[in-house]
């Protein structure tokens, strides 16, 4: 289907003789055309702004952008818009905006680049008629809604097939596995590997016919998930108790999840990639904060390579264990994978408990660089010199942190099991819900 689009923009492209760019409604590059240069001199070198080069580049606008451009109503225009250059947002150069849609409804834009070569293009209106390259383009752009259309209808379908056969009643779950290996064919055989993104605003209000579900090249099936669906799987040992893990602070967020498939079982390079991607999202926004509580950031986790679609629930709680413990630790963020997060593959299988009774003092927010003192001197392996370095103090200094912590929590930190105590409850604490 992908080629499909990259023929109607080379459509546009030459219908109007100047290059255009097709992005899909939040703003992710799907085809961009380039003008011949056989068809004249000013086109052996294609205008190009910086908007456009990234776009292209990195195959998404950055929020800035986005921003400037819907402030003009691109997500509710009936019509081609003009567009001014904004420098300040990083566009030098005014656009022709052509809003793609399908039966009243928005779906994506085709972009031209307003440089003087279109001066004399005639977008129409109540005073005046449309340029009829402009009609040839716009019912192009038609067609272009229409494939769209078409598109998000059959990933609803699939996420539908999926978010059952992560989170549905275990009576469904088998016909669930079954719709998906019908619909996947042969990629339903893998290699597969789940991808969780956390927190994933779904679509609301004018957006509603829009659920935010992504199409990149390597997603196969993809579906938003409630914050009670996404802290865990119903039936799945352990996964009970994160309540809010999607979310933020225990409110009732939402999860993504998409299926991805992989070259190779050993290579989750495309399903960190899709991640990476996924993260650049406006829909993967992260939470601003209250008073006494800290903003948060969107974060992404992979699972295990997967062979079919037998034991995708598993892999579901592998992927959200990996993206809490991206959220709790910026070592490991803003994307990790199942295999590298370490004692969070225990912690984030447990049921949610209250921190142990003797650790508690030091969580207090009062106590927060005791704690953080304590955690890095666990993390070192208990070596004073290496955690004055990472902590940037004194040895004295951390001697005296140290003898405070041994005061709150009255746990010796030469002994083995009061150290695993206070290392385990401190990585829990700071695991905690998204």
């Amino acid at each position: 289907m992908r080629d499909d689009y990259q023929q109607l923009v080379d459509e546009i492209t030459a219908v109007l003789r100047a290059p255009a760019t097709l992005e899909n409604r939040d703003f992710a590059l799907i085809a961009f055309g380039v003008q011949d240069s056989e068809d004249s001199d000013e086109a052996a070198e294609p205008a190009l702004d910086p908007v456009r080069t990234r776009s292209i580049l990195q195959r998404r606008s950055t929020a800035a952008v986005r921003a400037w451009f819907e402030a003009f109503g691109i997500a509710r225009a009936q019509a081609p818009l003009r567009i001014p250059p904004d420098p300040a947002a990083g566009v030098f150069m005014g656009r022709i905006c052509l809003p793609v849609r399908h039966r009243g409804v928005v779906h994506g834009y085709v972009w031209l680049l307003d440089d003087g070569h279109l001066a004399d293009l005639e977008l129409g209106g109540p005073a005046g008629a449309r340029d009829p390259r402009l009609a040839r383009a716009m019912e192009t752009a038609d067609r272009i809604g229409a494939l769209l259309a078409a598109e998000a209808r059959a990933g609803e379908e699939l996420g539908e097939l999926l978010r059952d056969a992560l989170t549905g009643p275990p009576a469904g779950r088998d016909a669930a596995r079954a719709g998906l290996r019908a619909a996947l064919r042969g990629a339903a055989d893998g290699p597969l590997a789940l991808v969780a993104v956390v927190p994933w605003t779904p679509g609301t209000g004018e957006d509603a016919d829009h659920p935010g579900l992504p199409h990149l090249p390597g997603i196969v099936a993809a579906c938003a998930l409630p914050g009670d669906a996404a802290a865990g799987v119903s039936g799945a040992a352990g996964v009970s108790g994160t309540s809010g893990a999607a979310g933020v602070s225990g409110a009732p967020g939402a999860g993504l999840a998409a299926l991805v498939r992989l070259r190779a079982a050993s290579a989750l390079d495309p399903a960190r990639a899709t991640a990476e991607q996924l993260l650049r999202s406006p829909r993967a926004t992260a939470d601003g904060g209250s008073p006494g509580r800290p903003a948060s950031r969107a974060a992404a986790g992979v699972s295990a390579p997967r062979r079919g679609l037998e034991d995708l629930p598993a892999a579901w709680q592998e992927a959200l264990a990996a993206a809490r413990a991206a959220h709790a630790d910026a070592h490991l963020g803003p994307v990790a994978e199942w295999s590298a997060i370490g004692p969070y593959r225990l912690l984030a299988a447990l049921p949610a408990l209250p921190p142990d009774a003797a650790v508690r003092p030091l969580l207090e927010p009062a106590h927060a660089e005791l704690a953080r003192t304590a955690e890095t001197f666990l993390d070192c392996a208990g070596q004073a010199g290496r955690t004055a370095q990472r902590l940037g103090i004194h040895r004295q200094t951390l001697y005296y942190r140290l003898s405070r912590v041994r005061q709150l929590t009255g746990l010796d930190l030469d002994a083995g099991e009061d150290r695993l105590l206070l290392h385990m409850t401190l990585k829990a604490a700071r695991l905690g819900p998204l």
